[in-house]
């Protein structure tokens, strides 16, 4: 009996060094890491992930939103705080040093650049080195591809390391766990329930106090047909909310991000969605499906035979940070209005925020090549014609200070970066001196030639005219 006695405490003994020195190690390799990164760490969100859900449980606020939300309901009070905890298990995340910087800056380096050639292009890299160190930063950003995550994650893993907020689609196995080891928290988009947002208010406005930059994206879904959305107001109002103490408004930063590419991958499916929207018939699940597993055997054949090509450029353009000091002193009544009216004033802030992302909004070969298509309203181009007027584009754009990748580059190499790309979409084919704009592919060349519309002056009024989605042209 005591030789048994001795051998568990042993292997106890045993467990707990290698415990201890998993730890030892891990903590050492989290430091190593962050000093070879040199990216700023917000020290909330190395805190536990029982701290965090204890102070969301101890909240006033949140108690007396589980007081009402049980009277509304006829429920217990017990049962309206166990679905308190239900929300703070599923919107809390558990940050990793070692999932960020390691394994997803690894990872994201890899499909990045595998899938694309990465542009990042900084408006005033020096300002946000200027910053001060209690500042809090609110990336905002436009939304083309789910993609977005990983894309400006990577370019700011040098600077930053971002908690987004990030939507239902991502809650499943194993997408759930490795965006909360990143640092994200979930949002339920169409979720009305009071109790539910007042736990996700608290919980936003928690980690803005503890200064975690977080990153929104502004429209608050991905764009379907290529436009800039109206933006939408209910997280950035959240986080505007910590405000009502005045010493929090002069740390408040929002810092805009504009994001386009070359490809879109999931570009097919958004105009399918937005044609089953505008009352279109959609394709059967089975139909989507077969198209995924084309996409899949035909880029994995690309991969064998030794013919892969990248999609073309992904670019990233971060903005000058706009300090909300002065926009709070301009609105000195904002919390004591009624939310309709205080939100009216948060949603004409992030009309201006989503104005400066348009502006931002990098101008890739593709989406240069689409305007130029869609402006010339004809179904045969001769080459040099096309050419001209992309020529005729990018000049316009450059005086327009607009963000036109390899702008110094002869536009005969600008169109041919490309028609490499629009030939692989079967946008183009190749007729004589000319190309013929295949009828199937017009919904694509809207698409893309809408990212950059709103930089175009005087050529936005020829573009629009043909930026219609035949529901016969997506099936």
């Amino acid at each position: 009996m005591r030789a048994v006695f001795v051998y568990v405490a042993a292997s106890l003994a045993t467990l707990w060094l290698v415990i201890w020195l998993a730890r030892r190690y891990a903590n050492r390799s989290a430091a190593r890491t962050l000093l070879r990164h040199r990216a700023r760490v917000d020290r909330f969100k190395l805190a536990s992930r029982a701290s965090v859900r204890a102070q969301l449980l101890d909240d006033p606020v949140i108690a007396a939103a589980a007081r009402e939300h049980a009277r509304e309901h006829g429920v217990s009070e017990a049962a309206a705080l166990a679905r308190v905890n239900e929300y703070v298990q599923e919107i809390v995340p558990f940050f990793n040093v070692i999932a960020y910087f390691q394994i997803g800056y690894r990872v994201s380096r890899w499909v990045l650049n595998l899938f694309y050639k990465v542009t990042v292009e900084f408006e005033d890299r020096a300002a946000l080195q200027r910053l001060p160190k209690d500042s809090v930063l609110v990336y905002l950003m436009n939304h083309r591809s789910n993609a977005d995550y990983v894309l400006v994650g990577y370019a700011l893993m040098g600077q930053v390391a971002i908690s987004y907020a990030v939507g239902e689609w991502a809650r499943a196995f194993p997408l759930e766990h490795l965006f909360k080891a990143f640092g994200a928290y979930f949002v339920r988009r169409r979720y009305r329930e009071r109790l539910y947002h007042t736990v996700l208010e608290r919980y936003v406005q928690l980690i803005t106090r503890q200064g975690v930059t977080q990153g929104i994206f502004l429209e608050g879904g991905l764009t379907r047909d290529g436009k800039l959305r109206a933006p939408k107001v209910g997280l950035l109002d959240y986080v505007l909310g910590i405000a009502r103490e005045p010493a929090y408004a002069a740390r408040l930063y929002v810092v805009p991000v504009a994001v386009n590419y070359d490809r879109v991958l999931e570009d097919r499916s958004l105009l399918l969605e937005l044609a089953k929207s505008e009352g279109a018939d959609r394709p059967s699940r089975l139909s989507q499906m077969a198209d995924v597993s084309h996409f899949i055997i035909w880029n994995m054949g690309r991969m064998l035979t030794r013919r892969w090509k990248r999609y073309g450029r992904a670019a990233v353009v971060v903005g000058k940070p706009v300090p909300l000091q002065p926009w709070f002193e301009r609105e000195r009544d904002l919390f004591s209005l009624p939310r309709p009216e205080r939100l009216a004033r948060v949603q004409s802030l992030s009309d201006e925020v989503m104005d400066r992302i348009g502006r931002l909004i990098p101008v890739t070969s593709v989406a240069l090549a689409c305007a130029a298509i869609q402006s010339l309203d004809s179904d045969f181009i001769p080459r040099q014609r096309l050419l001209d007027r992309m020529e005729e584009m990018r000049d316009a754009l450059v005086e327009l200070n607009a963000r036109v990748l390899r702008a110094d580059r002869d536009i005969g190499e600008t169109f041919d970066r490309a028609l490499r790309m629009l030939r692989m979409r079967r946008i183009l084919a190749s007729y004589g001196d000319g190309f013929a704009v295949l009828p199937r592919s017009r919904p694509l060349v809207s698409y893309y030639a809408n990212s950059v519309v709103h930089l175009l002056g005087p050529f936005a009024t020829a573009v629009q005219r043909r930026d219609s989605l035949p529901s016969h042209m997506l099936t």
